[in-house]
């Protein structure tokens, strides 16, 4: 089926600008009305969505992208408690960031508006569909979504439900558009419209990124690839390491805040990796090491150059000895992706310097780095976790979805 890609830029362009001219109250009501509306067609969602998984699954389809690809009840809870807890933030649209008075007698002020139109293209996670659009409309911004082949037609009802939804509200159901089409045609025409849309997001793995920057036109904000590190300082709690790298590495293995790879001091080595090792197998965890490493662990596999540099999204784990500080944020400096990092350490010095040196879009000191995350921020869900630094860093919330521009009030002045 072919698409007319420019059709749905002008429609949500329109679209954009009504929404940035309604109130907070009516985007509150209409993201309830998105929450009722899941909640209402749960069963309707969830049969499109085992369909699709089933035939994820018969294509050969790894498991960690089918982990991403699934809903049951409990993420349709969680999308509508994200949905709630979006309408009980603050509206950053509007809002005067600051006001001052020039000599001249001008006053000048800064508020937060919204961008316009925000295209998102990302891969098989579904929740992606309902966080985008309820992060857009809150924010007064028109969204169009562009979803991986493997969940197109969950997307679908998804974005069905949502307009379903919109209607009768005061906000246009045009607001949220789906870019239907597993073609990469589509998809770069998309990466093109400068006259429609504003900014864009790919949300996904490395080659999408790359795809993305290779081929866009419009701007681009990174978003995703989590070459996530966890290093455990020789003054570390050994119990409470254990407990941080377990968590981190096989909680959640296929989201890119999951840790990738582990650096040990080489003076805690011989008391940690052993139990470490066997923790993490009993889990299921594969675990490729430096020779220091199958010293401790036998039954790892030796690791690569290609180890330290990998996002694995599944339940395998690099494991570095280092021997000291130095050398675990040089190693980071040089394979991370700047996602998320951590020490783990009793020592306080060492962590501020941990903090001070490592670059990244979220530094932890004794935490899991599973928490680089929009809702356990306090930021409502996210479009995405931005490992670049312009416009916006780590997860993309409401504040992140607007920019500023400037207010003048005069009265009557002229430059000289």
């Amino acid at each position: 089926m072919s698409i007319d890609v420019s059709a749905l830029g002008q429609r949500a362009k329109k679209a954009a600008a009504n929404l940035a001219n309604l109130d907070s109250t009516a985007k509150n009501e209409a993201l309830l009305k998105i929450a009722e509306g899941l909640l209402a067609n749960q069963d309707r969602i969830l049969a499109v969505n085992r369909e699709e998984v089933a035939k994820a699954k018969a294509s050969g389809l790894r498991d960690s992208l089918i982990e991403r690809l699934i809903l049951n009840p409990g993420r349709i809870a969680a999308m509508v408690e994200g949905l709630r807890e979006i309408v009980r933030l603050e509206d950053p649209v509007g809002s005067v960031e600051k006001m001052w008075r020039r000599p001249n007698g001008l006053e000048i002020g800064r508020v937060r508006v919204p961008l316009g139109v925000v295209a998102i293209i990302y891969e098989a996670r579904p929740n992606v569909t309902v966080d985008a659009a309820a992060l857009c409309l809150k924010t007064g911004n028109a969204v169009i979504l562009r979803g991986g082949s493997e969940a197109l037609q969950t997307n679908q009802v998804l974005v069905q439900v949502i307009r379903e939804a919109l209607r009768g509200t005061d906000l246009p159901e045009e607001a949220v558009q789906l870019l239907a089409s597993p073609d990469r045609e589509a998809a770069v025409a998309l990466m093109r419209m400068r006259e429609y849309v504003d900014v864009l997001v790919p949300r996904g793995g490395a080659g999408l990124i790359q795809t993305v920057v290779q081929n866009a036109q419009v701007p681009v904000i990174e978003t995703g690839i989590g070459i996530c590190h966890t290093y455990v300082d020789a003054s570390a709690d050994l119990e409470q390491a254990l407990q941080i790298v377990v968590n981190a590495k096989t909680q959640r293995p296929a989201v890119c805040n999951a840790l990738e790879t582990l650096l040990v001091h080489q003076a805690i080595a011989a008391a940690f990796l052993p139990r470490c090792g066997e923790e993490l197998r009993r889990k299921g965890t594969e675990i490729r090491g430096c020779p220091q490493t199958l010293a401790y662990i036998p039954w790892a596999k030796a690791a690569t150059e290609e180890d330290w540099a990998t996002e694995y999204l599944d339940l395998i784990l690099a494991v570095k000895v280092v021997p000291d500080l130095t050398a675990a944020t040089d190693h980071i400096a040089r394979y991370g992706s700047g996602h998320s990092e951590c020490i783990i350490t009793s020592d306080y010095a060492t962590a501020r310097k941990f903090l001070q040196v490592v670059d990244a879009a979220a530094v932890y000191v004794n935490a899991s780095t599973r928490f680089t995350d929009g809702y356990e921020f306090g930021l409502g869900a996210e479009l995405g976790i931005s490992t670049q630094k312009l416009h916006a860093r780590g997860p993309m919330g409401l504040s992140a979805l607007t920019t500023t521009k400037y207010i003048i009030y005069g009265d009557g002045q002229i430059r000289q």
